[in-house]
């Protein structure tokens, strides 16, 4: 999967509110420099960036709704996408957008075109989101089962979903592989692995286990 993600709305906001300071701050030439650097860091055009760090960059409220842009095209291959990946969270399946279609176009599991292409790689973060809400809406859910005794240690465990962007080593995605082949009962090898978000530091454990289910 692809490791670049791309600035949201609010964190190229947030960034520039920083930067803004040091560029009103700065001579001719640092200035250009500090432009250099968010035009990379933002892909914004240098004309653009110049009139924002001239300007107030407080965020206005939208006076007038706009109409949906992405259609049931779209709504349709990002229900396709998200299945193939287990509906790994919106900021994770972004960036792979348009990788996993023509992936799973190449193996007639979806229908492409130059048209859905475009719009998958420009659809914003929170706009995937807000589609595989509605998406999950109209699923059927088991119902839910509440919290057993058995649960109450996993309740002091400190986990949820965090940012990409986390700036503090020791936080840490875990998964646990099952190397069982086409059937999970028996005995067979587990690999637990850890990853540090920050850092990318990984480490990884094997562990046996078995497994008997009845008939």
């Amino acid at each position: 999967m692809s490791i670049e993600d791309r600035m949201t709305i609010d964190e190229r906001r947030r960034y520039l509110n920083k930067m803004q300071e040091r560029y009103l701050q700065a001579d001719r030439k640092e200035r250009g420099q500090l432009l250099d650097e968010m035009e990379a860091v933002t892909e914004l055009h240098r004309k653009s960036l110049i009139r924002l760090m001239k300007s107030n960059l407080e965020r206005r409220p939208r006076r007038q709704q706009r109409g949906r842009t992405y259609g049931p095209e779209v709504d349709d291959a990002l229900r396709v996408i998200a299945e193939s990946t287990d509906y790994i969270c919106a900021e994770r399946l972004t960036p792979n957008l348009v990788w996993l279609a023509k992936h799973l176009a190449a193996h007639d599991e979806l229908t492409i075109t130059p048209q859905l292409l475009e719009q998958l790689g420009r659809i914003s973060v929170s706009t995937v989101e807000r589609i595989l809400t509605r998406l999950r809406q109209d699923e059927p859910r088991l119902p839910r089962r509440g919290p057993k005794h058995t649960n109450r240690l996993l309740r002091d465990v400190p986990m949820r979903r965090i940012s990409w962007q986390e700036p503090e080593p020791g936080h840490f995605e875990a998964d646990l592989v099952h190397h069982c082949g086409p059937s999970a009962s028996g005995e067979y090898v587990h690999t637990v692995q850890m990853i540090d978000v920050t850092t990318g530091w990984s480490e990884r454990v094997a562990t046996l286990a078995t497994y008997h289910f009845a008939r």
